[in-house]
């Protein structure tokens, strides 16, 4: 019963990141902003950065399992 939260979160988190860096990805590819108002560069860093964030996050909680 315990590992019912830890697979719900460690879902959660790998599809947000990974949808966030497949996002960031297309963004950059088209030469489109990713955030506006920020400079290119910072906005796809940090989003990049945020999104294997997440992915660690969701493998984290499946390793707990």
């Amino acid at each position: 019963m315990e590992s019912g939260p830890a697979v719900f979160a460690g879902t959660t988190f790998a599809l947000f990141g990974t949808a966030l860096l497949v996002w960031t990805g297309a963004r950059v590819a088209h030469h489109a902003p990713v955030a506006y108002g920020v400079r290119p560069v910072v906005s796809a860093t940090l989003a990049t950065l945020f999104g294997v964030l997440f992915l660690a996050l969701g493998v984290g909680c499946f390793t707990r399992i």
